[in-house]
């Protein structure tokens, strides 16, 4: 089975408008290979609906594919329900930062079969969505009053994804990891 294919299965077991889904992922991938994937799978309550959101990342020889699929039940406007899709491609040039962080049970006894990979979080970078966060700046002089202006960092977190083993599998912590050394790796040589 190609990697597409694998795609298309993971994309499948979810449940969550497949045809749509794949539609649109395989317009944006425009016949590229299929290098490594992870997915999204989210379910939130808001009062008496429910929300499902999906979100796909596939990376290619040349580029990361980002896609969303959010569902809208019927509304004052309309009597039906709608689901949005969209989709980002960025160059792999692009891709400035990639963070991943592993949550592992007994790290004790990390790389024998009693310690496991709980979650994978994975942060990407490409410059278009930036976070700040600031806080009031203080010195260490605790009788100080003077005005020190503000401190803070700048984030580059253009995607977020995190899958957990309880929620989304083992599979889905696979395909997270083998993405996020995928992805470390490629980014490191196209730079």
């Amino acid at each position: 089975m190609s990697s597409r294919e694998h795609l298309a299965a993971a994309v499948m077991q979810t449940g969550y408008y497949p045809a749509l889904v794949m539609d649109a992922l395989d317009a944006a991938i425009a016949g590229e290979n299929v290098s490594s994937y992870v997915l999204q799978h989210e379910t939130a309550f808001d009062r008496d609906e429910l929300h499902r959101h999906l979100t796909v990342v596939v990376l290619t020889q040349s580029r990361v594919i980002v896609s969303h699929t959010d569902e809208h039940g019927p509304d004052a406007t309309t009597t039906f329900a709608r689901a949005t899709t969209s989709t980002e491609a960025v160059n792999l040039a692009s891709v400035v930062s990639v963070v991943v962080q592993k949550v592992v049970s007994a790290p004790a006894e990390y790389g024998t079969a009693a310690s496991q990979t709980q979650e994978v979080g994975i942060t990407l970078g490409w410059g278009s969505v930036s976070r700040v966060d600031l806080a009031p700046a203080a010195c260490d002089d605790p009788k100080c009053e003077a005005e020190h202006g503000y401190s803070g960092t700048s984030v580059n977190d253009d995607l977020q994804i995190r899958v957990s083993r309880a929620a989304d599998g083992e599979r889905r912590i696979e395909e997270a990891l083998h993405f996020a050394q995928t992805i470390s790796a490629v980014t490191s040589s196209v730079h």
